[in-house]
């Protein structure tokens, strides 16, 4: 494992690069499919597809929004060995602070119920972890986020009370909860199946990660990976937006360190070094009860990867798409 990174002054914010791009949402709330709550302590509230129909395009923004801003991403149709299906490609800058730092949902909110309001309990992903730095994996980031806004998003049908979005601002180095904005997208929506479907770089990076890899040597990412049809249920949600990433997404990496470090991660990498691989994401969840935690962990990885080392030259790949499982996934 890497040595903490050293604190580094901070060149932007990633919070207000990420508020910018909210605010084009906000702005363009009616033909994005988007319903914006301004709460009593002025937190503001970007549903995308809890209570609303959301787009692919609201899903795309929330996905930009959730790198910080430093993510393209674009929906193109992918081909996958002769079938035609839509899909999304993005190209990521800084990926270690980008994903890692920023789109990585890692903190565990989790607001006690009041008396006039329930507990509140999802995962956040997005440029506020790096205020809050609740995780072990900011010991490998030197940026050191300073920003007058928080951008939280959270995958969730529920939509956070006041009492949530104050917890939330206090945890961003004491915020005001005026500055914060928080975005909502269930995995059932069109902006919910974006959103993950973007995540396939992150899941390759925080497999490295687990793996050992100092992903301070990680220079330049992009990622492909198929767009789930959006599904009548959470469960069967789930189900495909995991396919779409375990057995359609590939992931393209750019790296400084030597081959023997890229040799000796290489083979664990993708998803098909699971015991599990080979089965619809849906059978595995639903048979872990619904708890993420139940599945092997290495199971999580794009389904292949190529890496260039810019200092040799040497390009590295591992893995294989599978686009069976992800047709039976999508259409069965």
């Amino acid at each position: 494992m890497a040595d903490k990174a050293p604190a580094e002054k901070n060149a932007f914010s990633l919070n207000d690069r990420s508020a910018a791009i909210v605010e084009r949402m906000i702005a363009d709330e009616a033909s994005l499919g988007l319903a914006v709550h301004r709460l009593a302590n002025q937190a503001v509230i970007v549903d995308c597809g809890a209570h609303t129909i959301g787009s692919h395009e609201a899903g795309r923004l929330y996905a930009e929004a959730c790198m910080g801003g430093l993510g393209d991403v674009r929906l193109r149709i992918l081909d996958l060995d002769g079938w035609p299906t839509l899909g999304v490609e993005l190209d990521v800058r800084q990926p270690l602070l980008a994903c890692m730092g920023s789109q990585l949902a890692g903190w565990a909110i989790d607001v006690p119920a009041q008396a006039d309001a329930p507990r509140f309990y999802a995962l956040g992903s997005g440029p506020a972890r790096a205020l809050c730095r609740p995780e072990p994996i900011f010991d490998v980031i030197s940026h050191r986020e300073v920003a007058r806004t928080a951008v939280l998003s959270v995958e969730t049908w529920a939509l956070p009370p006041e009492h949530a979005a104050d917890w939330i601002a206090q945890g961003c180095c004491r915020l005001s909860a005026e500055g914060v904005y928080l975005l909502v997208a269930p995995t059932a929506s069109l902006s919910g199946s974006v959103q993950v479907a973007a995540r396939v770089v992150e899941t390759a990076l925080y497999k490295l990660y687990r793996l050992g890899f100092d992903l301070n040597r990680v220079m330049a990412a992009s990622g492909s990976c198929p767009l789930a049809p959006v599904a009548g249920d959470d469960m069967t949600a789930v189900g495909r937006t995991n396919d779409g990433i375990l057995y359609g997404g590939r992931v393209w990496l750019s790296v400084r360190c030597g081959d023997a470090d890229i040799a000796s991660v290489l083979d664990r990498l993708p998803s098909s070094a699971s015991a599990d691989h080979g089965e619809p994401f849906g059978r595995l969840y639903e048979r872990a009860c619904a708890d993420f935690y139940r599945i092997d962990p290495s199971l999580f990885s794009p389904a292949e990867l190529w890496i260039t080392n810019v200092e040799t030259g040497r390009t590295f790949h591992a893995g294989h798409l599978d686009p069976e499982i992800v047709r039976e996934s999508f259409l069965g």
